[in-house]
């Protein structure tokens, strides 16, 4: 028999059944100057001695990957606020870069948080103040603090802030945070969103969302000022409304069909059209209430597809607004319940799985809990589509010799799939771990003996 495959160690390292000594042998490895496998770096529940090899791993990359895991706690990955690579210290103030969508992450602590802002290297600061990890309360701590970055950052928490601190990030010295303040009030005064408006850099914007006098209204759409965010304005008088809804242009007349004071009559007298793609992510008042009963069921239950596939966003859809969405047979409405919505009925689910396919489909077969398991064997063991006969393979009744018939299967992905699941037969298993593009799956198995993981690491070359 040959050597293992090279991928069957990254397996092994992301293993749920991985014995702590061959997880504390792998993360002490140097790759070879790669360091451990990320897999190993980024597990969930590491234990305490795995942690402490982590911390003081003498390659940077390996430190940078723990900052950056989704699995460690917010206070594990805290312990390298002091790191001495500015690169890990930014790798961690700034967080995860990829996450799964149906969950969130954990913040810092607030106090670790205050600590990297003040860290010696820009490259740190910057890296937190962009960061989309952080506590609403500490953004708005940040209205007083002596970089301008941070105060312009503070702005986003506006409704947090003191009247205090509105006033003195209005008048602050730097123009960049006068502008991000601006932005924010001008929601509620007239006068703001008229300076706003002389600023190219912020005009748009303040159309869009600003409190705006008559004048000024009856003045933009003279001039045909920005008129698609305009005509998403809030405060725009209702004859301006109706002048815009014929307009020549076809975003400004898509826009005013959005806006929230419509009934769905009036806004199907309007001439819009919605592209097949569109998601709606645009239409803020439907963002602002993800949360919101009434929004949610006005924007549901609209004719409107824009409106709807806004509303498919939410995780928060009661049971007879995702049963209405799910029959309204539009395929971004079907994608964005299947993402974001626990309860997306099972139909929807594989009509999306079959439409999409890949590693989309693979992810939300693995992740969502309502996704189909029983019966999937004889469904879907012998379908002409091989991403189809891998959803057999997630069927409890499946047999061991349909699980190793299908890691024989002509479709890789399908092949994958069943040589991950602990139901192989353990000769397969064990060939399977010489196979290049089966090795990585099946070191994953958890049903790999003790024995074969520490082969593997043997093979590699990790020490024991």
């Amino acid at each position: 028999m040959t050597a293992f495959h090279e991928s069957a160690l990254d397996g092994v390292a992301r293993n749920p059944a991985l014995p702590a000594p061959l997880l504390l042998r792998l993360l002490a490895f140097d790759g070879g100057g790669d360091g451990p496998p990320r897999h190993a770096l980024q597990r969930a529940a590491l234990p305490e001695p795995a942690v402490a090899v982590i911390l003081t791993h003498p390659h940077t990359g390996a430190r940078i990957a723990f900052a950056r895991s989704t699995g460690a706690e917010p206070a594990q990955r805290a312990r390298l606020v002091d790191d001495p690579s500015p690169a890990v210290r930014a790798a961690l103030a700034y967080g995860p870069e990829w996450w799964d969508p149906r969950t969130t992450v954990a913040p810092l602590p607030d106090d670790v948080c205050a600590r990297l802002l003040d860290d010696p290297d820009r490259a740190v600061r910057t890296a937190l103040l962009d960061s989309p990890h952080l506590t609403p309360q500490f953004v708005a701590s940040l209205a007083a603090h002596g970089d301008p970055a941070a105060r312009r950052r503070a702005a986003r928490a506006w409704e947090k802030l003191a009247p205090g601190e509105r006033s003195a990030l209005l008048a602050d010295p730097d123009p960049d945070v006068r502008r991000a303040a601006a932005q924010r009030e001008c929601r509620r005064d007239a006068r703001v969103t008229a300076r706003l408006l002389r600023d190219p850099e912020a005009a748009a914007e303040a159309l869009r969302r600003g409190l705006l006098v008559r004048a000024v209204a009856e003045r933009c759409v003279a001039e045909r000022t920005h008129l698609a965010a305009l005509a998403e304005n809030p405060s725009l008088p209702a004859d301006l409304v109706e002048r815009l809804a014929v307009d020549p242009d076809e975003a400004v007349r898509l826009a005013v069909s959005l806006r929230p004071e419509l009934d769905d009559t009036r806004r199907a007298a309007i001439d819009f059209t919605v592209g097949d793609l569109d998601r709606g992510d645009g239409v803020q008042w439907v963002q602002d209430g993800l949360a919101d009963p009434e929004v949610l069921r006005r924007a549901a239950t609209s004719a409107h597809p824009l409106l709807r596939r806004a509303a498919a966003r939410s995780p928060h859809l009661p049971p007879d607004l995702v049963r209405l969405l799910a029959r309204v047979e539009d395929p971004v409405v079907e994608n964005r319940l299947s993402v974001h919505h626990p309860g997306t009925p099972e139909e929807v689910l594989m009509r999306v799985f079959a439409r999409l396919g890949g590693t989309f489909s693979a992810w939300m077969a693995e992740g969502h809990p309502r996704f189909p398991r029983e019966g999937l064997a004889a469904r879907c063991a012998d379908h002409p589509d091989g991403n189809h006969r891998r959803l057999a393979v997630r069927d409890p009744a499946a047999t061991p010799a349909l699980i190793e018939r299908l890691s024989h299967d002509p479709e890789v992905r399908t092949r994958q799939t069943a040589v991950g699941d602990p139901r192989l037969p353990l000769r397969r298993l064990r060939e399977a771990l010489h196979i290049p593009e089966l090795a990585s799956s099946a070191g994953a198995n958890p049903a790999l003996p003790a024995a074969e993981m520490a082969a593997v690491l043997n093979g590699a070359g990790v020490p024991a």
